[in-house]
């Protein structure tokens, strides 16, 4: 079983998407979490820790995640997979790009 954690900044649009659209695969498993202080489900080391593969949305993100965690992160693989945040909750568009760029990452 392979696990994924999804991150943007607030986890109310882009990671929250991602994890309701994976969610029923089989073969892995997916949480998410933002990375403001403002963030809907706030990261913990205990999710990084937890996750086999870290999907980030913008650089910006990666940068944080580094910045704030940087002593979770040893040996794990974080994919940026450049999504802007200009989609709503479970926008068809977003799911789309979700899928396109996630396939990739997910076998």
């Amino acid at each position: 079983m392979k696990r994924i954690l999804f991150l943007c900044s607030r986890n109310k649009l882009r990671s929250p998407t991602a994890e309701e659209t994976f969610r029923n695969r089989p073969g892995i498993e997916v949480d998410s979490a933002g990375l403001a202080p403002d963030a809907e489900v706030s990261l913990s080391g205990e999710q990084i820790e937890w996750a086999d593969l870290i999907i980030v949305m913008e650089n910006v993100h990666k940068q944080r995640l580094n910045r704030k965690f940087r002593r979770f992160l040893s040996g794990k693989r974080i994919v940026v997979l450049g999504i802007p945040d200009k989609y709503p909750y479970m926008d068809e568009k977003l799911v789309e790009l979700l899928e396109l760029k996630c396939r990739p990452h997910l076998v």
